[in-house]
């Protein structure tokens, strides 16, 4: 089947390429971002072993990020996956695999950033909870809010595939 193609590459291309990049730009950035606040973490933890449980949410917040990218490839690959009729992904044009590529960019990008300094600023809480454990609640709204754009960039992603991109979706 000659399926027309953007940029050359082909519509699946596109759209493996868009999945690609938010599965990575995502799983970067919840990398760095527990290197930070874990290295801090390891840091108290020396001196003050029974502060794991409260340290270990601040640790973990920034590996969302990485979820967000895995949800955003997984949609690509399962939901918006084209019907046999239009003769699935061989079928995809390279125009619709463009708009797919673009509509993973939000998460890409913002989930690869947030991570990063959403780990910083775990990193920060975790002085909080080192000093004052009773500051536990407290210190998870800090990374919380960076967490905000992170789920907007998602949002914003999920927007696009079903209300700006219409592929044939059974």
């Amino acid at each position: 089947m000659d399926v027309a193609t953007f940029g050359g590459l082909s519509g699946l291309h596109w759209a493996l390429l868009g999945a690609a990049v938010a599965v990575i730009g995502g799983g970067a950035g919840s990398g760095m971002g527990i290197t930070y606040v874990a290295n801090v973490a390891g840091g108290i933890l020396t001196e003050m072993p029974e502060r794991f449980g409260p340290l270990l949410p601040l640790v973990v917040i920034p590996g969302t990020q990485g979820i967000y990218g895995f949800i955003t490839g997984v949609l690509v690959i399962f939901i918006m996956q084209p019907s046999d009729a239009a003769g699935g992904w061989a079928g995809l044009s390279g125009a619709l695999g463009f708009q797919i590529f673009l509509a993973c960019l939000p998460v890409a990008f913002v989930c690869f950033v947030t991570g990063a300094y959403q780990g910083l600023t775990a990193a920060g809480a975790a002085g909080m909870v080192a000093k004052r454990r009773e500051e536990m609640g407290r210190s998870l709204v800090l990374p919380a809010l960076v967490e905000t754009y992170a789920v907007l960039s998602l949002i914003v992603t999920i927007l696009m595939f079903f209300i700006v991109i219409s592929p044939e979706i059974p």
